[in-house]
């Protein structure tokens, strides 16, 4: 079968790989699969991998063979939880297995996605509804991050909350917190992504020099109630402590991996804020995102932006990162 694997630092093939053998596991068949920064990293070398390794861990496939005692069958479209879990540590048996001391991801300590086909434990795969459309269903492994992000937080209908970055992540905390009836500020430097954002239900988007005024006049000065920083740097950190209100919180979705300049501390203290550093996703997370898109309450396919095949993998690994693109998949 056909694969695309990184076999040294941004150095990429599509190589004939052996067919996986189902034994236990469900036998799927990838259909759609998106490309994201923890892919670039393993792709560029920032994360380490043994190589050569396929990569990928974003995928909605068909299920082409199952264990009989399983819930799917041949032709069900499935979503994979990419995180595997060994179910016995610590924080395994607390109910945290995507805290897992012995995980591993598709596509980084695993062979991913990006191929012909991929095997994935039944207790990983859920079912896609044919209601969501095709390039919905490559939102949905990002979706379900966003959603297990925003359970750490009671949102309340009427309270503001502010959304720094407005790429992919951030465009759906837009349309997951305009769905759960909140006032939803978005903020970028990107032109094209704040229209985005406001047709998709943000009540005020803005521009990041612009925001401290912005949010004093829809808060009548008080400050949101809640900052999601989704861009991952040290700098919209300190700038999300900054902006939110006395006793507000912050959620830390951007993966931030150290800075210089440090933060506002007293203001941590001042507010006496709570931080949320959200990682990964539990599957009901997944769940529950297939469930809203099936719904019809999110615009998922607004967020697509590029669609190649698995022959543009090179293409699709530069288009990540252009100014011009939000979600970039692939069909295979």
């Amino acid at each position: 079968m056909k694969a695309v694997r990184v076999t040294a630092p941004s150095t990429l093939e599509i190589a004939d790989v052996p067919m996986p053998e189902p034994g236990d596991q469900v036998l799927i068949k990838p259909i759609t699969v998106g490309v994201c920064g923890t892919d670039v990293k393993v792709f560029t070398g920032a994360i380490a991998v043994d190589y050569p390794r396929i990569l990928g861990h974003e995928v909605i496939g068909e299920v082409v063979a199952a264990p009989s005692e399983s819930d799917f069958q041949a032709g069900d479209r499935v979503l994979i939880d990419p995180a595997s879990s060994c179910g016995h540590c610590d924080l395994c048996t607390r109910g945290r297995p995507h805290l897992c001391r012995n995980a591993g991801l598709l596509g980084r300590e695993i062979d991913g996605v990006f191929a012909d086909y991929v095997l994935a434990p039944t207790s990983a795969v859920l079912a896609v509804p044919d209601t969501i459309s095709v390039q919905a269903s490559g939102l949905l492994q990002v979706l379900g991050t966003c959603v297990h992000a925003l359970s750490a937080v009671t949102l309340v209908p009427g309270q503001v909350v502010a959304v720094i970055g407005l790429g992919v992540a951030g465009q759906l905390m837009v349309q997951l917190l305009q769905d759960q009836g909140v006032t939803v500020a978005g903020i970028t430097r990107s032109e094209w992504k704040r229209d985005l954002a406001a047709r998709n239900g943000a009540a005020m988007v803005t521009a990041p020099e612009d925001a401290t005024s912005a949010l004093a006049d829809l808060t009548s000065g008080r400050g949101p109630d809640l900052v999601i920083e989704a861009v991952g740097y040290e700098k919209t950190l300190a700038q999300s402590i900054e902006l939110v209100g006395i006793g507000g919180e912050v959620i830390v979705f951007g993966t931030l991996t150290g800075g210089t300049e440090g933060l506002p501390y007293y203001q941590l203290y001042y507010k006496e804020l709570t931080l949320y550093n959200p990682r990964a996703a539990l599957i009901g997370d997944y769940a529950a995102g297939i469930e809203l898109a099936a719904a019809g309450r999110l615009a998922l396919e607004t967020v697509v932006t590029h669609e190649l095949t698995l022959d543009e993998a090179a293409r699709a690994f530069d288009l990540v990162h252009d100014p011009s693109s939000l979600k970039v998949l692939m069909h295979i």
